[in-house]
């Protein structure tokens, strides 16, 4: 039963009970004046008796008037502090709330409308902080995602410049051993060109050796022929004196004649012979010169291949050094490349955590938006556009084309990244509101209001 009906039930139950009262006061009245009076004393007492029921039936008038007009003071402001409060129960805090007693019911409605301001500015407030987080949750995960884009095309082309790298080393190491095996082939030829400038040096000695003997031999055959060309001037004077001597002398004169025939021939055999000996000194002299000249050239054989050597003994060196630098290159590549993978990585956690962010942004929206406040409706459409421009932020990226794989060859699984902190539970169960429009909540009912 209501307070407005409990009041005049109250009201009407204690003027009965002064009416059952004044005619107990009746009653053991009238038996006094049946025991003791005379008549005069019973007109008396009627006559007060009349008065009393008369004062009694004035005072229960005044008492259910009194009941009545309490009962309109009271009973409006409460059930008016009832329907305020059951509008604030149910998430409608624009109602007006207009009182200007200043009775405690008064001070309780200056209460409630002070209660109900501040939860207005507080779900205001409230409101407006969740669709800026949703805004920036959405910006973030754009953000995001195209960092990842970009992480992802930035991992692709450090995976091709590994790839690279490692041909470039893989060549660099096959020039170094070619310029390794060049330089051992230049010191061979080095020291086999020595040997054939020591050959030749000897090969200059001897000729020279031959050339002086020729001229010896010459000198020999000289001696030769003049010794014969003497010999036939003394055949000659040995047939004169043969030829003086008559028959004495003639066999003296024969062997003068041989003799002669002797000389004659030595001096033939050694002209011969100086012809050859002079044909011979002169090619030997040409073969000397030749000699010279080879043993000259392979000089400068000998120094151009040392010279050729120590070429090839730096080029082998600065292989050897750019070997070294680009398997250095390759190996920073490399950790560049595991490093930018678990970049890729993180980002797409926090692509993940940014999206999950703005669903439980949009989700507290999405409950904030149970109350109804003054201005709720400009809130509410502006939300609406906020909302979908984070939903198109963050769909945006993924309508946009992958970066290019590299080739199979060069393509390596991703390194696993760091293990970093996992996204909320909550976020998983919290279903994602629509982005396009925001429709008006029902009254929320006891557990919702439990629930802010």
């Amino acid at each position: 039963m209501k307070l407005g009906q409990k009041l005049p039930l109250a009201f009407a139950l204690a003027m009965g009970l002064m009416l059952a009262g004044a005619l107990f006061g009746i009653l053991r009245l009238d038996s006094v004046i049946d025991a003791t009076a005379n008549k005069a004393s019973i007109e008396q007492a009627g006559s007060a008796i009349t008065l009393s029921v008369i004062v009694m039936l004035l005072a229960a008038a005044g008492g259910m008037a009194g009941a009545f007009w309490l009962t309109r003071q009271i009973v409006p402001p409460l059930t008016e502090a009832v329907a305020v409060a059951n509008q604030v129960a149910h998430g409608n805090l624009s109602a007006k709330i207009s009182s200007t007693a200043t009775d405690e019911v008064g001070q309780l409605m200056r209460s409630l409308q002070e209660m109900q301001a501040n939860l207005g500015k507080l779900v205001s407030n409230v409101r407006q902080g969740s669709e800026s987080v949703a805004t920036a949750s959405a910006e973030i995960a754009q953000g995001n995602n195209d960092l990842s884009a970009r992480t992802e095309q930035q991992a692709s082309a450090l995976e091709e410049t590994a790839a690279s790298m490692e041909e470039l080393s893989s060549t660099v190491k096959q020039n170094a051993d070619s310029a390794r095996q060049a330089n051992q082939l230049a010191l061979s030829a080095s020291s086999v060109a020595v040997q054939g400038g020591v050959v030749v040096n000897q090969v200059v000695d001897t000729m020279k050796g031959i050339n002086e003997s020729s001229r010896k031999i010459a000198d020999i055959i000289s001696v030769i022929d003049g010794i014969a060309f003497q010999t036939n001037i003394l055949a000659l004077n040995a047939a004169v004196e043969a030829a003086r001597a008559g028959e004495q002398g003639r066999g003296f004169a024969v062997v003068a004649s041989e003799v002669r025939s002797l000389a004659g021939r030595s001096a033939e055999a050694a002209k011969e012979i100086k012809t050859l000996i002079d044909t011979s000194v002169e090619r030997v002299s040409h073969g000397s010169a030749l000699v010279d000249q080879a043993g000259s050239t392979m000089t400068e054989v000998v120094d151009s291949i040392k010279r050729v050597t120590d070429i090839m003994g730096e080029i082998s060196a600065a292989s050897n050094e750019q070997s070294q630098g680009v398997a250095q290159v390759g190996e920073a590549v490399s950790q560049m490349d595991q490093t930018t993978q678990q970049n890729a990585a993180l980002v797409e956690e926090m692509a993940a955590a940014a999206s999950s962010l703005r669903g439980q942004a949009q989700d507290l929206v999405k409950i904030v938006s149970a109350f109804h406040v003054e201005g709720a409706a400009a809130l509410v459409a502006s939300s609406a556009p906020l909302a979908q421009q984070g939903h198109l932020a963050v769909s945006a990226p993924s309508a946009r084309s992958a970066p290019q794989a590299p080739p199979a060859a060069a393509r390596r699984p991703i390194a696993p990244a760091p293990q970093a902190k996992p996204a909320p539970p909550k976020a998983a169960a919290l279903p994602k509101p629509a982005p396009a429009a925001r429709p008006k909540a029902p009254a929320a009912g006891d557990d919702e209001w439990e629930t802010f």
